[in-house]
Formats: C-alpha cells, sequence, structure tokens
C-alpha cells in the first residue's frame, strides 16, 4: 500500500493497477476493484471493494470448514472405535464364559488403537482450523484496512 499511495499521489493510476497485478495477495484484488472505478463516487468505490472483499473471503475460507470438520469428527470416530472394542471383549467374555487378561485383551487393544487413531488425527485438524481462521482473519483486515486507506487517497481525504 506504500508503493500505491505513493504512486497515487503522482496521479498514476495505471501505475497503481500494475502493481496491484504484480502483487499476489487477497488485498490487492481488492484494491484493483476500487482503482478500476476512478473518478466515481466514494461510495461506489466502497462498494465495489466491499463486495471483492467478499468474494476474496471467500476464497481463503474455502477449504476451512472441510478441516474444522475432520477435527471434530475424528475424535467421535476413534471413539466409535473404542466402543466396537470394548463390546468385542464383552462379547469374548461371553463366548468363552470367563474372564481374564487373556480373554478380554484384544478388544481393549483395539479400542485403544481406535482411540488414538481418533486424536493422532484430531488434534493436528484441530490445530489447523484454528490456525488458518486466524490467518484468514488477517487477511481479512488487511483488505479492509487497504480498502480504507484506498478510499482516502482516492477521495482526498
Amino acid at each position: 500500500m506504500r508503493r500505491i499511495g505513493r504512486v497515487l499521489k503522482g496521479g498514476n493510476i495505471e501505475r497503481a493497477m500494475e502493481i496491484c497485478k504484480d502483487t499476489h495477495a487477497p488485498f490487492s484484488n481488492v484494491v484493483y476493484s476500487g482503482l478500476e472505478l476512478n473518478g466515481q463516487t466514494e461510495k461506489e468505490i466502497s462498494n465495489a471493494m466491499e463486495r471483492e472483499i467478499t468474494i476474496e473471503t471467500t476464497k481463503l475460507e474455502r477449504y476451512t470448514s472441510i478441516v474444522g470438520t475432520i477435527g471434530n469428527t475424528a475424535v467421535y470416530i476413534g471413539l466409535f472405535g473404542t466402543v466396537l472394542g470394548i463390546i468385542r471383549a464383552f462379547h469374548d467374555i461371553a463366548v468363552t464364559g470367563a474372564g481374564g487378561i487373556g480373554i478380554v485383551i484384544g478388544g481393549v487393544a483395539e479400542a485403544l488403537v481406535c482411540t488414538a487413531a481418533g486424536l493422532f488425527v484430531a488434534i493436528p485438524a484441530v490445530i489447523a482450523f484454528n490456525y488458518f481462521t486466524s490467518k484468514v482473519e488477517d487477511f481479512l483486515n488487511d483488505m479492509e484496512l487497504c480498502a480504507s486507506e484506498l478510499v482516502d487517497l482516492m477521495c482526498g481525504k
């Protein structure tokens, strides 16, 4: 935005648009959408950039729900496997008519493996979801700040 601001203060809208095209970041598309409306009202410029912010935010959030769903459901899948393992252990006791470590160990081991697998998937997925959600929020703030700054630069405030 510093480069774009310097160029705009010099009156070179075309160069500012080139900078946006050469910058691969969500805010550059937002600023470009505002620059395209040079000479229009502040409201029209702001509205165009708000629409572009919505488009860019949607792109950024595209896969976060998948990661969040994986993080949430992996625990339950692990829990389901745990329940099946315990059911197996009780079934083995029922079939043999006796208890003991040798009878139940297979079912308990199955239960623990399922629990561990669920946690192994869920914990990194939840961490990734939180990280990406935070990054999307950072990008959103950047886009809003850049849009506000561009309106100030273009409308002389």
